[in-house]
């Protein structure tokens, strides 16, 4: 069994600062992909970030230049860094990690930008 963790979900005003993480524990074996992705009301869940194992980032164009993803494999974790917070970033944000041929999920955390 493998668990997801997030954490860092809050309330911020436009143009502020947050930063989300999520720690895998369990049956953990060579991690591939982590991400991260996020599902608005009334909308789709969608892509937001993505980091290879071997470092490689992937961002959905709003967030480029705003949004960081970054991970530590020796603690296996995933972190985003959210700079310049828009209305429009408030959503449940999710990870996601590939094992193998398995994907894991988080539980979410809410983002919800607002003044």
């Amino acid at each position: 069994q493998v668990q997801l963790v997030e954490s860092g979900g809050g309330l911020v005003q436009p143009g502020g600062s947050l930063r989300l993480s999520c720690a895998a524990s369990g049956s953990i074996f060579s991690i591939g992909a982590m991400g991260w992705y996020r599902q608005a009301p009334g909308k789709q869940r969608g892509l937001v970030a993505t980091i290879s194992n071997y470092g490689i980032t992937t961002y959905t164009a709003s967030v480029k230049g705003r949004f960081t993803i970054s991970r530590d494999n020796a603690k296996n974790t995933v972190t985003l860094q959210m700079n310049s917070l828009k209305p429009e970033d408030t959503a449940v944000y999710y990870c996601k990690v590939t094992m193998g041929s398995s994907v894991y999920w988080g539980q979410g955390t809410q983002v919800t930008v607002s003044s």
